[in-house]
């Protein structure tokens, strides 16, 4: 005699039934598939194969993998970064779930911040010079995510370079904007005033792109997400010092372990620099001090916008010492 089956499966299975019958599939077929499917393994639910097979260098010098491996590790978790943006401004939201995205969005940029470490340590001076030398104009510039992420953060208005930066608001027409976003011109040749091929190639790739997710994204990014909470939110401490946070990892810390880096791989002495595969003005460029990017300038006041990056600059300089 075969034995009674658990009252739980039996409830399970009716419920199944239901289910199906009511989007006029057969359950049986559901449980033959079930029935000859092989049990998923780790490696194939990750891809593992396929996720290892993608770093391809373009040159023999070992310390290339390094570099392909961590950018990529690196656009992963700018993936996670606008999973959690996505979610916010997607509708409405409690102010305790805005809260646990943004400390999800801060954690996953501390990680990335420290893992930089990564790239400042872990490659040869020696081969990171000549291995560089196959990748131009490609460069990290050409992250589009990463201009995702800013875009999804704050308003054009705030993205604008500092020279232009009071000539715009939240109202001001996004293409305009778009045309003085601060990152075209670190990666515009300096004595001639025309793009460069890496900045010209980004354009023509995802000009429309950006666009079309800046006018969607008009009066709806976090930081209009985070005004229309409500006051008892907007004005606790705890949600203020997260969003400063974001706004101190993302626009100082982030540029500065860039900075950190470019400044150990291509500076030949105080007056002189090797050129940045994608022709960025990365000295210029890099530094929180020279843009004075903030995506919530409301947080801040007015002498922590003077000073802006100032003093996360001479922490670094001093540890460094």
């Amino acid at each position: 005699m075969s034995e009674a089956l658990d009252p739980k499966i039996t409830e399970r299975v009716k419920q199944l039934e239901e289910k199906f019958k009511n989007s006029g599939q057969d359950i049986g077929a559901y449980l033959d598939g079930l029935l000859y499917n092989k049990y998923l393994t780790y490696w194939d639910y990750i891809h593992l194969d396929t996720l290892l097979s993608l770093q391809i260098p373009s040159t023999p010098f070992p310390d290339e993998e390094i570099f392909i491996t961590y950018h990529q590790i690196t656009e992963l978790y700018f993936k996670l970064i606008l999973h959690e943006m996505k979610q916010i401004v997607a509708g409405d939201i409690d102010g305790g779930v805005f809260l646990e995205k943004i400390k999800r969005i801060n954690r996953y940029f501390e990680t990335l911040i420290d893992s930089f470490r990564v790239m400042e340590q872990g490659m040869e001076r020696e081969q990171f010079l000549k291995f560089r030398m196959s990748l131009i104009p490609a460069s990290g510039f050409q992250s589009v995510q990463f201009r995702m992420i800013e875009i999804y953060t704050a308003p054009l208005c705030n993205l604008v370079a500092l020279k232009y930066r009071n000539n715009y608001n939240e109202d001001s027409s996004i293409e305009k904007a778009y045309e003085q976003l601060y990152w075209k011109f670190g990666a515009t040749e300096t004595s001639t005033g025309e793009k460069a091929l890496t900045l010209r190639q980004f354009e023509d790739r995802y000009t429309p792109r950006l666009l079309r997710i800046a006018n969607q994204l008009k009066g709806n990014t976090i930081y209009g997400c985070f005004k229309n909470l409500e006051e008892k939110h907007r004005q606790n401490t705890v949600f203020i010092d997260e969003m400063r946070k974001l706004d101190q990892n993302i626009n100082v810390n982030w540029g500065l372990a860039h900075y950190k880096t470019a400044f150990k791989y291509l500076s030949k002495d105080k007056d002189a620099v090797i050129k940045a595969t994608g022709s960025t003005n990365w000295k210029q460029f890099l530094p929180p001090t020279f843009q004075k990017i903030s995506f919530f300038p409301s947080l801040w006041t007015e002498e922590e916008h003077k000073n802006w990056g100032k003093t996360w600059v001479d922490d670094m300089v001093n540890n460094e010492k």
